[in-house]
């Protein structure tokens, strides 16, 4: 229930922020909520996988499936993204170029390229 109170209360600052119809805005918030669970899912389906050098294709994959809910999902996809590589980037010290190498597959799948590009062979086919 708490949920779609702030799904409404979120459709309602977004529609008069941007001067878009509510039912707009509405379904902006809940396909920006379905872009996150994508990334969830896909976020979770690395760590279940635990597979070397699979790492760029979860990233693409993610980004794909939420880009593919519409604006809201590739908006989500793109905050979710960011964030979590400006934490790498600043915090595990990973390095500039693994940070630009996971944002090149985020914006490849976020485009609407295809995540296989980055699948690994022996990914099991579940994933």
């Amino acid at each position: 229930m708490r949920l779609c109170v702030y799904l409404v209360l979120l459709s309602c600052i977004l529609s008069a922020s941007v001067a878009i119809p509510v039912r707009e805005a509405g379904r902006f918030a809940w396909d920006a909520m379905g872009g996150a669970w994508d990334m969830f899912r896909a976020y979770k389906d690395m760590v279940d996988a635990n597979y070397r050098g699979a790492d760029k294709y979860f990233h693409a994959r993610g980004n794909y499936d939420a880009a593919q809910r519409g604006p809201g999902g590739a908006w989500a996809a793109r905050v979710i993204s960011d964030a979590r590589e400006k934490w790498q980037s600043d915090v595990s010290g990973r390095g500039a170029e693994d940070t630009r190498a996971d944002q090149e597959a985020n914006l490849w799948g976020r485009n609407g390229g295809d995540p296989n590009r980055y699948r690994p062979a022996g990914l099991p086919s579940k994933y």
